[in-house]
């Protein structure tokens, strides 16, 4: 099941005198404006309202039988989050600062200013339209259940962190903003904006495309794509990405990464959803949706003058922090045995099995490179394994936290305190398979040595060896 929009945007008029109705509806039409109705009689709006859902609503101040100020104080009384914009001819300030105290999103003056109109529609819209996510994300969230799960399938986690990001992209599916994920290197930045595709149900592709290391000439021939002739060696037409992601979503990953004069080209196609291809004096139209993502911290690129303000805000309407792989360690488990699983096949070996005291140290590893890097520290383990179990021993390069409190013992060296070695409490087996694997990794495989260091008999040590074998 995909999340559908709760409600197509609509937009209710209002006004005694049909020629304005007709001039005004159309011109919303023709400014590419969803839909629009119309009523002239002021005592129909509130039964109107009560069976078609409305997105804006724009009235006419001076009506008869039920009068623009009083519909006003209806509506704001009994629909607080739907923006009510006045149209009158009375363009005095006394009746303009009694509208906006009465709650009315805007106050127009007749005749209407086109621009104007259609700008203060579309910013009412973009409010009407965050008001219903805002609703729809609560609703999610009190619920604690997934619309659609499958969406989610490629993404391993059990954690709690990552189910609300999940409920979160749900609730923002019918919104067309932009969004913007952000989060350092490996966590799966990727997927996640991959998951917002599908549970967006957009009919068309997913493209990608990273905007690291692309100078301002590079971002713009890929993304708009050139007229044939355009520049040296451009010997044939280029459509460009942003055509290829039409009536689907274009994900931007680095975005952090542009160039200020490349950012200031994707700004307009945000705002005014056209381009032109290098070259071309045609403006074309774009109709996908945008997903950006970056590792950098925006607050300080905006500080160094490094990215647009105007940017930022457009791109962060929707905005979410993917966590580090330290701060969600019930997901090490599952992503190890999904790796180890994965690759065993891949290799056509027996899927080895998972040595309980592995989970335990990798949990206590900073994981720097997140995801990615325990992918990869899981692909060489298994690759190298050859005994049937996979263990500490096949990590090469493994880093516990060095975590040390600030009392020191008798020999002078700090002694790390239980808490900052083990951030999640252990087993009493998990430790057991730690110390037994560490034991044998330092002294290379000898199992004699290794009893010595564990303080135990080595016929104690060659029974657990063989009962972790079973």
């Amino acid at each position: 099941m995909t999340v559908q929009p709760a409600t197509q945007q609509h937009i209710l008029l209002i006004d005694d005198e049909p020629g304005i109705l007709t001039e005004v509806s159309l011109l919303l039409t023709l400014s590419g404006m969803p839909q629009v109705a119309t009523l002239s009689d002021s005592r129909q709006v509130i039964p109107y309202l009560s069976e078609h859902p409305v997105s804006v609503v724009i009235l006419d101040w001076v009506m008869p039988h039920v009068t623009g100020g009083e519909l006003l104080q209806k509506l704001t009384a009994d629909f607080p989050q739907l923006p009510v914009m006045v149209m009158t001819a009375m363009g005095d300030v006394e009746t303009a600062v009694k509208c906006m105290r009465q709650g009315a999103f805007d106050f127009l003056t007749k005749p209407v200013d086109p621009n104007r109109l259609v700008a203060s529609v579309q910013k009412a819209l973009q409010v009407s339209d965050l008001g219903q996510q805002n609703k729809i994300l609560k609703d999610y969230l009190l619920a604690d259940r997934l619309g659609d799960p499958d969406a989610f399938s490629g993404i391993i986690t059990n954690s709690k962190k990552m189910r609300c990001i999940f409920q979160y992209i749900e609730a923002i599916s019918s919104s067309r903003q932009p969004v913007l994920i952000t989060g350092e290197t490996g966590v799966g930045k990727e997927l996640i904006a991959r998951a917002v595709h599908r549970v967006s149900g957009v009919p068309g592709p997913f493209v990608s495309l990273n905007a690291a290391g692309l100078d301002d000439f590079m971002f713009s021939d890929t993304l708009f794509g050139h007229k044939k002739g355009a520049f040296t060696g451009a010997d044939s037409k280029r459509d460009g990405l942003i055509s290829a992601a039409a009536g689907g979503t274009l994900f931007l990953d680095e975005i952090g990464d542009l160039s200020l004069a490349s950012q200031i080209k994707l700004l307009r196609l945000l705002q005014e959803r056209e381009y032109y291809r290098i070259g071309s004096d045609l403006m074309l139209k774009s109709d996908a949706r945008f997903i950006a993502a970056s590792n950098m911290d925006f607050k300080a690129l905006r500080a160094a003058g490094k990215f647009r303000n105007d940017l930022y805000f457009r791109l962060c309407t929707h905005e979410f922090r993917v966590p580090p792989l330290r701060e969600r360690l019930e997901d090490v488990g599952p992503l190890v045995e999904f790796f180890v699983r994965s690759f065993a096949l891949q290799q056509g070996k027996p899927v080895p099995a998972v040595s309980p005291g592995l989970i335990a140290a990798l949990e206590q590893c900073s994981f720097s490179g997140n995801v990615r890097e325990l992918h990869n520290l899981v692909h060489d383990a298994v690759t190298r394994n050859d005994s049937g179990i996979i263990d500490v021993c096949d990590f090469v390069g493994l880093k516990p936290v060095p975590a040390r409190s600030s009392k020191s013992g008798a020999d002078g060296e700090e002694n790390p305190s239980f808490s900052a070695v083990f951030r999640k409490f252990p087993t009493i087996l998990q430790i057991e398979e730690l110390l037994i694997g560490e034991a044998m990794k330092r002294t290379n495989g000898n199992q004699t040595a290794a009893a010595e260091l564990l303080g135990v008999a080595r016929p104690t040590l060659s029974k657990r060896l063989s009962r972790e074998r079973l």
